[in-house]
Order: C-alpha cells, then structure tokens, then sequence
C-alpha cells in the first residue's frame, strides 16, 4: 500500500515544521507520543527537545529511513496500527502526543486518545482544517456537532495554525491545521459515571442534525418526556442539540436516565 492510500502526506516544508515545533515547545522532562512518524523529520526535531520520543509507524518500508534520521537519540521506533496499540502502556505514566494524522481515520485516532485521556498531558496534531473547526466549535455555531462534544468533554481544544497544502508532499486537496486539545475538559466538572453512555446519548442528539431534540430522542424516552426534560432545564421544547453547551447535554441526559 502506498503512502498515499494510507493517507500520508508528508510535511516537507522545513518553515512549517519549525513553526509547530515553536508552538508545541518540546521539553527535556517531557515524554512524546509520535504518531505516523514517516520518515523522521518531526521525530529527529521532537528528540532533540524532548526527554523521549515514541515514534509509531504503519508503513514498513519508511521504517529503514526512519530508524536512519533517528539513530543515536532518544527514539524508541514502534512498528504498528495506532488503533491497535496500547498507548498508555506504551507512553507511560503521563506523555504528550503529536502526529499528523491520516484524515480518513482522524476520529478513531482521537477517540483511541481520549480513551487514555488522564495520562495524557496535551495533545498536538495536524488535521484536516474542516475537523479542527468541527473539534473547537461553540454552540450555536455552524462546524458544533457531535465531534464538539466528544472533543470538549475530554479536552479544551484551540486551533494554533493553519496550514496550505503546499507544506505536504503530496499536498493534500484540502487546507489543515495545528490543533492543541489539552485534558481536561468538560469532563472534569461533570462528574458523569456512565460515560459511554453519555456519549453515546450525545450522538444521538445529534442523529440528525436539523430535527429537534424531541425527534431525535423520541425513539429512547418518548418526545413528550424530552419537552417536559427541556421544560425543566428552562429550554425551548423545539430546542436543537446545536443550541445546547456539553454541560446542558450532559443535565439533559441526567435528567431523562433517572
């Protein structure tokens, strides 16, 4: 499989990467998570920063050139699907992540790191611009969705720099993004137990986007106990989950799983 079925796109453009290393501020005491590490031009930046770098690739025919641009620093070179790693095993008590992720599977990458969210100091990754707008958005505005959710509660993401196309090799047909997400989010304060649960009502909310939340969780709890919920919260019975905060969604779904 080629790097660009695996959706590589290698950011060749040594101004760039310079500018993202001054963003992200690698430190000696600090451990990085490095995913798709391609080549080795981030992870030999990352090494010479940093106390330790994990450098995850797929692609077993970038690993001899990788193992190359990283020999004699501080790198330790994974071969290996990031969606099947353990990465809390891998990175340790607490580490930091950075990676340029495929955009066809950016979502998993980033629910397999919420998923150990609680050793993870902060996370840096460049990704398609249209998601990193999805991940920061507030509510009420046109990219908030379900994406927001997910992101903000286990995280308070900001959008750092925007990239053109013409930074990658291959260039990408799309513009990307530097984006920070920094634990914890929203998460914190709610004290949700079930939170599978909650996220999974969450997407829910957001089934289809357009309809209102009675519609779309009338299949759960009926729509007239959803207007009555929404009374409650002091909220419009033709509310839309687009209108509500993580913290609203997350009163909502206490309210109707009692």
């Amino acid at each position: 499989m080629t790097p660009e079925r695996l959706g590589q796109h290698f950011l060749a453009d040594a101004s760039w990467r310079g500018r993202i290393l001054e963003q992200i501020a690698p430190a000696k005491e600090q451990v990085w998570l490095e995913i798709g590490a391609g080549r080795g031009e981030m992870t030999r930046e990352l090494a010479g920063r940093a106390g330790r770098v994990v450098a995850i690739e797929l692609d077993a025919r970038l690993l001899g050139k990788l193992r190359e641009t990283s020999a004699g620093l501080n790198v330790e070179i994974i071969e290996g699907d990031v969606l099947a790693l353990d990465l809390a095993k891998i990175g340790g008590a607490r580490f930091r992540v950075y990676g340029s992720l495929p955009y066809y599977i950016t979502s998993p990458i980033l629910r397999k790191l919420f998923a150990c969210a609680d050793r993870i100091e902060e996370i840096d990754v460049v990704i398609q611009l249209e998601v990193a707008e999805r991940l920061a958005a507030r509510p009420r505005s046109r990219d908030y969705g379900w994406l927001s959710v997910l992101a903000q509660f286990y995280t308070r993401p900001e959008i750092l720099l925007r990239i053109p196309p013409g930074a990658f090799r291959p260039a990408p047909k799309v513009d990307s993004a530097l984006v920070r997400m920094t634990p914890p989010g929203e998460r914190a304060r709610l004290g949700i137990e079930d939170e599978e649960g909650f996220l999974e009502f969450a997407s829910a909310c957001f089934a289809q986007k357009r309809k209102t939340l009675a519609n779309n969780l009338k299949g759960r709890y009926g729509a007239e106990k959803v207007r009555e919920a929404l009374g409650a919260m002091r909220l419009s019975a033709t509310a839309r989950a687009e209108e509500m905060s993580v913290a609203q969604i997350a009163e909502l779904f206490a309210w109707l799983e009692r």
